[in-house]
């Protein structure tokens, strides 16, 4: 009798201590739920707008549903409005960019924190100043580069943008995480005869997955949005992105402004379904590379 005596009031003394914790927990996730509600409705805004006639648009309320849900919308956009070129441009350009600056910033920050040289600090305060020079100061003297290198209205010049521009940012996520990767693992590789080059590509490079994962989406976002590049350099309809190509749906006396949602529509999917993809590692890395040891 006297055990289950003190028994019960050690089992309340433990309730009690777990309820505020626990009502803490509830409080949080009910924050969260409408903090992603909030978030949602934009996304849901959009997809109404875009199917919806000019009309409807001005007339119905921002949430209310059209009589008929004209999907013709991204129909027209595809076919007529030439957004499928546009598309394929903003993939394979955002593609070869993320690719490129990824392994660029592997590499230099391979260098910066593995290797000891002579100008190692000078080096990396150089691409840290890259961070500081905005990218509107830079258009006049680009344009008048790729204009003597022959490199105005081709793609080129957009790649070589994207990826000088995204360099220091990108070195700047890879630095703390690289600082935590212990290095007894490329000491005994190098005990085993390992080249600096595979030591990278086969050993280094596949530890630093989630921290890559970071730095592709975050070069992404950047890329497929990318407007005042793209509207300076290039001035055929065969090199332009979706970005630039929403312009085409804006007329001097008349606007398709549901064509433009349907556009605005198909340029955010690619992102969001890379986001949800790489969801996990890019809080991985976020969250590893910002301790250092």
């Amino acid at each position: 009798m006297q055990t289950e005596t003190i028994q019960q009031p050690s089992q309340a003394l433990t309730l009690r201590s777990k309820l505020p914790g626990q009502i803490g927990y509830g409080v949080l996730y009910i924050v969260l739920t409408i903090v992603a509600v909030i978030q949602i409705f934009p996304l849901l805004w959009l997809l109404l707008f875009s199917l919806k006639n000019n009309e409807e648009i001005f007339n119905l309320a921002p949430f209310a549903f059209p009589e008929k849900f004209r999907w013709e919308n991204y129909e027209k956009v595809w076919t007529q409005g030439h957004i499928n070129n546009y598309f394929f441009n903003s993939v394979w350009m955002t593609l070869v960019s993320v690719g490129v600056t990824v392994l660029f910033a592997s590499l230099v920050t391979f260098a910066l924190t593995r290797m000891k040289w002579k100008l190692q600090s000078f080096v990396l305060g150089l691409f840290m100043v890259g961070l500081m020079i905005p990218v509107h100061s830079t258009l006049i003297p680009l344009f008048s580069l790729f204009t003597k290198m022959h490199l105005t209205d081709h793609p080129l010049s957009i790649i070589l943008s994207y990826i000088a521009f995204n360099l220091p940012i990108t070195i700047m996520i890879m630095l703390g995480f690289y600082y935590t990767l212990p290095r007894e693992v490329e000491e005994a590789a190098v005990m085993d005869g390992c080249s600096v080059n595979r030591i990278f590509f086969s050993i280094t490079l596949p530890m630093t997955a989630s921290v890559l994962s970071t730095a592709v989406i975050i070069n992404m976002i950047y890329n497929w949005n990318e407007f005042i590049f793209v509207n300076t350099f290039i001035s055929s309809e065969k090199y332009k992105t979706l970005t630039v190509g929403v312009q085409n749906f804006v007329g001097q006396y008349t606007t398709d402004w549901g064509a433009i949602g349907a556009t605005l529509m198909i340029s955010i999917l690619p992102i969001m379904l890379a986001f949800i993809l790489l969801s996990n590692r890019i809080v991985e890395g976020i969250a590893a590379g910002s301790v250092k040891g």
